[in-house]
């Protein structure tokens, strides 16, 4: 919108709450409605009272699974309790009222300064979290701040002359990770894992040169793994003139113990419903804040929130070498506030803690499950791990069979068939929100499900039976767009 349209709306407005100005109305006067498109007869809509659309809604609100009413083992994609508390501060009269075209300063009255203010201290606290030395909270999403955080490391060997080529990726990574690189122009040179569950340190040495621009990495990796070689491989990664960029989805694992800045990593995305218990999913939208190092921030998207020497705070559109626009105005608001709100309320101890519990209860499911599952890489993990259903699938019950039943029990399937490199693969994050009395019903219910497998495996392959919709035919339901269940 430019300025003069935006002088338009203000001086067609009228005094709205908290001083604000809002529009008159928003109602189109007689006559702006051709008459061509207007009804001749009133629309055929149903005659209901409030209480049968209020039951009729609630009785479709118990059909869905939410982390509210149920367990949520997802690996990799962390599912925890989203605090009301949060939501109650993003409800606030003072932020939900806000429009991003309001003025930054109105004739001395502050309309946007608490806004700017959390978005500032969003980005500081970020930083300090991560180890970096900047951050943007721009990013609408993780895989959007992946693709924002390989274009700034990509406007970086532009402004240095590097023509380089490819980005390294090991083969556990998530499919965003080459899905963005690509995006950004880039070719993909994948890396096996070792026997240990991290990257082969000696293929990857093959393959670094002055050809590549990055390697990107999860730390822990997604079978749960920490890499201890990480502050090493960094500096091999740096040897060669490539920066290395992390892969924040994880982070829950971490928080409060290592900053990836400190093990060397240039750029990093967080998933704010993943680690700061931002609403996820269809609760979203999501939100994939980005920090570099000091060598890069000049890359950063615009606009920029700066605090000015008089303590007010003011939006930067100039910098000349950034990447540009990334996305409309400043990025997701509530999701940043939620999770402003969240570290606010947790504190440094708090999330220490939050990493303690996320890694004991994975552990404590792990060594429940071991007995009973194949557990490809039996070492310790980080806050989620990877079982196999490989014994049950000599059974003909698969990893997407016992999925399916686990709906029966009321708990939403974990992850399947990911990371690629674990065959029937079963991917299991409990959070640090669950109680034990929830990661022992879960456990209890596994272990019936391997004894279910080798007495009666036909159970498993009609679920799940309480369910609204019955079990879909993937194949055909992918094939035939006009398939109806």
């Amino acid at each position: 919108m430019n300025k003069k349209t935006t002088e338009s709306i203000y001086k067609k407005s009228v005094p709205g709450r908290c001083g604000v100005t809002l529009p008159k109305s928003d109602v189109p006067s007689e006559g702006a409605i051709p008459p061509e498109l207007l009804r001749k007869t009133p629309a055929d809509l149903p005659e209901v009272s409030e209480l049968d659309v209020v039951r009729h809604f609630t009785e479709l609100s118990t059909k869905n699974f939410s982390v509210d009413g149920n367990f949520y083992p997802l690996g990799s994609c962390t599912m925890k309790y989203n605090p009301k508390i949060t939501e109650k501060i993003a409800s606030l009269e003072g932020f939900a009222d806000l429009h991003p075209l309001l003025p930054q300063l109105r004739q001395g009255g502050m309309l946007t300064q608490g806004a700017l203010q959390v978005l500032f201290e969003t980005q500081e606290v970020l930083s300090e979290i991560t180890g970096m030395d900047a951050f943007t909270t721009q990013p609408m999403a993780g895989a959007h701040g992946e693709l924002t955080g390989i274009m700034i490391i990509s406007a970086y060997h532009r402004a240095k002359g590097h023509k380089r080529r490819y980005v390294i990726i090991p083969d556990s990574a998530h499919g965003t990770n080459p899905a963005t690189a690509a995006i950004a122009g880039y070719e993909v040179i994948t890396v096996p894992s070792d026997q240990q569950g991290t990257i082969d340190l000696e293929k990857l040495k093959n393959v670094l040169n002055e050809d590549v621009a990055a390697l990107m990495l999860t730390a822990p990796n997604t079978l749960g793994i920490f890499n201890s070689r990480i502050a090493h491989i960094a500096e091999l990664a740096h040897n060669v003139g490539a920066l290395i960029y992390y892969d924040g989805a994880n982070m829950n694992a971490i928080l409060g113990k290592a900053r990836p800045g400190d093990l060397g990593f240039d750029v990093v995305h967080l998933n704010l419903h993943k680690t700061f218990s931002t609403p996820h999913g269809g609760g979203g939208p999501g939100s994939g804040p980005v920090g570099v190092k000091e060598a890069l921030k000049p890359y950063l998207p615009i606009s920029v929130v700066e605090k000015r020497d008089d303590g007010t705070y003011t939006l930067n559109y100039d910098l000349p070498d950034s990447i540009g626009y990334i996305a409309p105005f400043y990025g997701n608001f509530g999701m940043i506030l939620r999770a402003y709100a969240y570290i606010r309320l947790l504190g440094k101890e708090g999330l220490k803690k939050t990493s303690e519990m996320a890694v004991l209860n994975a552990n404590y499911i792990m060594k429940r499950l071991e007995p009973y599952y194949t557990v490809p890489y039996g070492r310790t993990c980080m806050h989620e791990f990877v079982l196999s259903a490989q014994e049950q699938a000599k059974n003909h019950v698969r990893a997407l069979d016992i999925a399916k039943i686990l709906l029966d029990r009321g708990i939403h399937a974990p992850t399947v068939y990911f990371p690629l490199i674990v065959k029937e693969a079963m991917m299991i994050e409990p959070t640090e929100t669950e109680s034990l009395d929830t990661l022992d019903h879960f456990c209890e219910i596994m272990i019936e499900l391997s004894e279910l497998a080798k007495t009666d495996p036909s159970r498993f392959h009609e679920a799940p039976l309480d369910m609204p919709v019955r079990r879909l035919n993937e194949v055909k339901a992918a094939k035939d767009m006009n398939l109806v269940y």
